[in-house]
């Protein structure tokens, strides 16, 4: 398999912060990870330190320059402008002509269940259908790892249904997902490997099933309980 992150005793602070301490975890490509662990934990740093958006202070980290990454956010940034155009911008940054970038952002709508609403302005559409607006960028730019940050927290039952069956859709068709979620079920349904941060260390780093199965370190028990409860 190819390495596609390797951390080794990273550490990241914000002034008196520190938001990661001494993490060691390696992913590789085709891999489903969640990231788990309460508010503060860690998790959304060692997402955009993944994603290069945050530089890590102490240790090593290097990251395969070769694979294209895209990342969702809890709430996804929609420009003020339509649905299609909210896609085809990405591309058309990416040096595809207009014509046809606009082209392949209706394929990417169709891809998601979107297109009948190309035409409308992004902003008005609800959570759940921006979330698959972002979720149409990422695959129309073809990336091979896509990182979400509690891409469902804020959306009702059958949005959650409709994001999620995507996620596992395009993992099955090889992208690598990695994700932090508060939602256990969620992390069932789609991790096929789960890590537990607690005041920025890593805890746990198991297999889903051993997760949910124990044995496990001891405040990564008491979470998994105080969660599941």
């Amino acid at each position: 398999m190819t390495l596609l992150f390797d951390l080794q005793a990273v550490g990241v602070q914000f002034g008196r912060v520190q938001a990661l301490r001494g993490c060691t975890l390696c992913i590789q490509a085709g891999e489903r990870l969640a990231l788990v662990g309460s508010n503060g934990s860690g998790k959304s740093t060692l997402l955009r330190t993944l994603h290069g958006l945050v530089k890590p202070d102490q240790g090593h980290f290097q990251a395969d320059a070769r694979a294209r990454q895209a990342m969702l956010f809890q709430r996804p940034y929609m420009l003020r402008a339509s649905v299609l155009h909210n896609v085809a911008l990405g591309l058309w940054l990416s040096s595809v002509p207009w014509t046809l970038a606009k082209a392949q952002a209706l394929q990417a709508l169709e891809r998601v269940g979107l297109a009948d609403l190309a035409g409308r302005h992004a902003k008005a559409l609800s959570g759940g259908q921006q979330q698959r607006v972002a979720l149409a960028r990422a695959w129309a730019l073809k990336a091979q790892v896509l990182l979400l940050d509690e891409p469902t927290s804020s959306l009702d039952p059958a949005a959650k249904r409709e994001v999620e069956r995507l996620m596992a859709e395009f993992a099955d068709d090889g992208m690598t997902l990695i994700f932090s979620s508060h939602n256990l079920g969620q992390v069932k349904r789609l991790a096929s490997r789960v890590v537990y941060l607690e005041q920025g260390r890593l805890i746990a780093d198991l297999p889903t099933a051993a997760f949910f199965n124990g044995p496990l370190p001891v405040a990564a028990d008491n979470f998994l309980k105080g969660e599941l409860g």
